[in-house]
């Protein structure tokens, strides 16, 4: 059997999805599985042993062809995903491109969301069995889980987050930046600032205290991440509250990325792809969320602890709002602090 998945973005949504690949190799494990995925996140996907092939979305090439160019490009690639002959397509995307690409795949069987479910309307045309959720279905993970199941209902529960894969190239680049800064034998946290709405971001004043209680009251070093010019002013600023105590990291790529949120002891962040990538890995995480909702989008399990804003609008899933700042402040340094301590109460000791 040969079976596509089409989840093209953003990069905690391809995370969140990555569980049907083990329910679908625990249904046949000679199954072959296919991924249609944006380029840009792609790396996260390179490599994985229960992939066949993944396929890369050039779309931010692709805008900036002419019309003619344009279209002949689509039709080059809509031939060879055709001459695939995919058995299923899961549509795990629910939006107007991912139904366009799942319409012109080659397959008899196009799963996709029912009419309440899809992001956009346009999807429906491009699927002939549109799934419906119930209330179990309620984290995104099991969104997709219920898509695959309703195609192929006989494979067993798996683990809610990943798996993941590891690039080893990039697990010994990551060693070495860690050995030349003497920090392989630390306990690292990482905490990433960033995330793609204003409206899920934890004040800077309220990363900065974090950092400063970390590393007068642990023994835990901080890794600030970062993925652009704003949260590398912002992971700068963490820094300098801790007189260099807490360190900038270097911005690697994708696969190096993933390595190092697979070595650290814990990673720190708001509604994030690196939230979601530490979960897949295993890493225990601590996850603040404003605007969206943890128990639909969080990490599950023992090894997660999950905040969510006391504001009674919440979540709202507003971009904008009259309350930002009121909101970036709710969720307190104490409860996230006290969240990390109690994580890794195994693994580091409290200074004294």
């Amino acid at each position: 059997m040969k079976v596509l998945i089409v989840k093209v973005s953003a990069l905690g949504d391809v995370v969140h999805t990555l569980p049907v690949l083990a329910y679908l190799k625990n249904v046949d494990p000679d199954i072959e599985i296919d991924w249609l995925v944006e380029e840009g996140f792609a790396p996260v996907l390179n490599g994985h042993p229960l992939i066949n092939q993944v396929i890369p979305l050039q779309t931010k090439c692709w805008r900036k062809l002419s019309p003619f160019a344009l279209l002949r490009e689509l039709w080059r690639f809509c031939r060879q995903l055709r001459q695939q002959r995919y058995d299923l397509v899961f549509d795990l995307q629910g939006n107007s491109k991912s139904g366009l690409f799942t319409l012109l795949s080659r397959a008899e069987a196009k799963y996709g969301f029912d009419r309440h479910q899809v992001r956009e309307w346009p999807n429906l045309l491009a699927t002939n069995h549109r799934v419906s959720l119930t209330g179990d279905d309620h984290h995104v993970a099991e969104r997709s889980l219920a898509v695959v199941r309703a195609a192929l209902p006989h494979g067993e529960d798996v683990r809610t987050a990943g798996p993941i894969h590891v690039d080893l190239q990039a697990r010994v680049r990551v060693e070495q930046q860690l050995e030349e800064r003497n920090l392989s034998q630390r306990s690292l946290v990482v905490l990433h600032y960033g995330t793609t709405w204003q409206t899920k971001l934890w004040s800077l004043k309220s990363w900065k205290k974090l950092a400063q209680q970390l590393v007068e009251q642990t023994e835990l070093m901080p890794l600030l991440t970062w993925g652009n010019d704003v949260e590398l002013v912002a992971a700068l600023a963490i820094s300098e509250a801790t007189a260099g105590r807490a360190l900038v990291w270097p911005r690697g790529s994708l696969p190096e990325l993933v390595a190092l949120l697979d070595r650290v002891s814990l990673v720190v962040g708001c509604d994030t792809g690196p939230i979601h990538i530490a979960a897949a890995l295993g890493t225990p995480t601590v996850s603040l969320f404003r605007v969206t909702d943890a128990t639909r989008n969080g990490p599950q399990g023992e090894n997660h602890r999950r905040l969510q804003t006391s504001l009674s609008c919440a979540p709202c899933l507003r971009k904008q709002c009259d309350r930002d700042t009121e909101c970036a402040m709710s969720i307190s340094v104490d409860d996230v602090y006290q969240a990390i301590i109690e994580l890794t109460a195994d693994s580091t000791q409290l200074s004294e």
